[in-house]
């Protein structure tokens, strides 16, 4: 199916929505999804190991925990696509990311296989992208309590990848 992909009018986005959109630059979402996977799995390839336990402040997260909380904002993210495309009028809750990246177990897994749930999650995300026409992007509901379409999620989900990729090359890659 063919979708217009366009920004979001600037006008309608919060500031958080807007931090992860800006990230975004014009063209076909799904192929940009598609390259930034790429290009974060090669990075990601690239990192020495002893780089994959370092965090630059007390508290922050480290590149695999990095790579999980994108995995599974993702997978949340898209979670609220599908009900809304859909047409569930449900409100969907919002989620603790702290909360999530302390139960992710990501100490006691492989980075490789880190790795790969990130491709499985992308590819998921793509697929369903994918079957939407423009009406369905279009359509909205209720999401942490704010009214959001389908568009507006999709913009901030590739763009929220792409805030995590900027800080690890900045703060931990250079460091």
């Amino acid at each position: 199916m063919t979708i217009s992909w366009k920004h979001p009018d600037p006008s309608t986005l919060s500031a958080y929505q807007k931090s992860y959109i800006d990230y975004v630059p014009g063209g076909d979402l799904v192929r940009i999804l598609e390259q930034n996977m790429e290009a974060s799995i090669q990075l990601a390839k690239n990192i020495p190991k002893e780089k994959l336990s370092y965090r630059y402040a007390e508290g922050k997260w480290s590149i695999p925990e990095i790579f999980v909380h994108i995995s599974d904002c993702e997978r949340i993210f898209s979670y609220r696509i599908l009900r809304i495309s859909r047409g569930d009028k449900t409100p969907l809750a919002g989620f603790e990311q702290d909360e999530y990246a302390k139960e992710a177990n990501v100490n006691e897994r492989n980075f490789e296989d880190i790795l790969e749930e990130f491709i499985a999650v992308r590819r998921a995300t793509i697929s369903l992208l994918k079957s939407f026409n423009n009406n369905l992007i279009e359509r909205t509901g209720i999401a942490n309590n704010t009214e959001i379409s389908v568009l507006k999620i999709a913009y901030m989900l590739a763009g929220h990848e792409m805030h995590h990729i900027k800080v690890m090359k900045e703060k931990y890659l250079s460091a």
